[in-house]
């Protein structure tokens, strides 16, 4: 394996700009979730209609990145790290774009319930949404300090999403029941809460390429039989 040194002054800086763009796409993903949230939870229509707009960024960004990678393949042929670096940056940048995906959902369901009467909830999207993205901030920083510990905790957060997804749904089930009338908006609920959900997923997705770049280990679909068999913190 060539180390840093031993590699084209040119290739590093290329591989450099691609990491900081993953960074920068990842950023930019986890505002417009923040941002969806908050048009729920404060009722504020402009900040959905933002993200929805600025969903042309992440996805112009997903395919700039793409293009570098497989530049990268092509006409550097990287080894080892740095290739499974570059292949699992493909990998994450979708992921990343379908975490925006699921927040223009989000804010378009915003846009709905915000047009019509607030309800009162027994639920706490905002714990949902923090936790969740808790989740992509966690891999981001694994992916940066290439630690594959962190990527780990990940899928051990996401046991704790998919307990509370069932029991929000659950809730809310049981208050269409009570309140029929309801019926319509709390279904926009139930569809906000299987996005937040779907984002914690597309988090462990990306703990699971961490993972593969620095341990070149492929945990596709077997996130918790690698957790126990990880190194202790």
């Amino acid at each position: 394996m060539a180390t840093p040194g031993t590699l084209p002054r040119q290739f590093i800086q290329e591989l450099d700009i691609l990491k900081q763009n993953l960074l920068r796409m990842a950023e930019m993903a986890e505002t417009a979730v923040r941002k969806s949230v908050a048009s729920v939870t404060t009722r504020n229509s402009e900040l959905a209609r933002e993200v929805i707009t600025d969903d042309a960024n992440i996805n112009r960004l997903e395919l700039d990145i793409e293009d570098q990678a497989f530049k990268l393949l092509a006409l550097r042929q990287p080894l080892a790290t740095d290739l499974r670096l570059t292949v699992a940056a493909i990998r994450i940048v979708t992921e990343l774009e379908r975490i925006g995906d699921q927040a223009v959902n989000i804010a378009e369901r915003a846009l709905e319930l915000n047009s019509r009467p607030p309800l009162d909830l027994p639920i706490d999207l905002q714990f949902l949404a923090d936790l969740a993205l808790g989740m992509v901030r966690t891999s981001i920083d694994a992916f940066v300090q290439q630690d594959p510990r962190l990527a780990v905790q990940v899928c051990q957060r996401d046991v704790e999403v998919d307990i509370l997804d069932d029991e929000f749904t659950q809730k809310i089930l049981d208050t269409m029941i009570a309140e029929s009338r309801w019926v319509t908006r709390l279904h926009h609920f139930i569809i906000i809460v299987r996005n937040l959900e779907r984002i914690a997923d597309l988090a462990t997705n990306i703990a699971e390429d961490i993972v593969f770049i620095i341990e070149g280990k492929v945990i596709k679909h077997r996130c918790e039989e690698w957790m126990s068999l990880a190194p202790p913190a």
